[in-house]
């Protein structure tokens, strides 16, 4: 139910938005950016339960818990790269936007290092 109050609030938003930007462009994007705002708000209160499952998977993994802070990293970095380049596209800066989506995805590759040396390193000891 809840995904659909958020649906129905970004409709409302864009129509609303749609009525300012022939008048006043720039209650156009204000309108745009509240809505952004409240439906990122309410993704962080959702958040808080994937969270919480996660750090009961961390209990169970043991040793490899580790690797659950790395898969919180990214999703956070994913998550505030994508609000960010939206907000910036609604806005007209489609190049801003493409270079925040390049900087998220250097920083998801960074990110993943470690699972990935740690990946290539139980390769070769099964090659051993």
């Amino acid at each position: 139910m809840n995904m659909m109050k958020i649906g129905i609030l970004g409709i409302v938003g864009a129509l609303i938005g749609i009525q300012f930007k022939s008048q006043k462009q720039e209650y156009s994007m204000y309108i745009g950016f509240a809505v952004c705002i409240i439906i990122f708000s309410y993704g962080v209160q959702c958040l808080e339960s994937v969270l919480n499952t996660i750090f009961e998977w961390k209990e169970l993994l043991g040793t490899s818990a580790s690797y659950i802070g790395v898969l919180i990293k990214i999703t956070g970095i994913t998550y505030i790269c994508e609000f960010c380049a939206g907000i910036c596209k609604e806005a007209g800066f489609s190049a801003v936007a493409g270079q925040i989506e390049i900087a998220g995805k250097l920083s998801v590759l960074l990110s993943g290092m470690p699972i990935l040396v740690a990946l290539i390193e139980t390769i070769q000891g099964f090659l051993q």
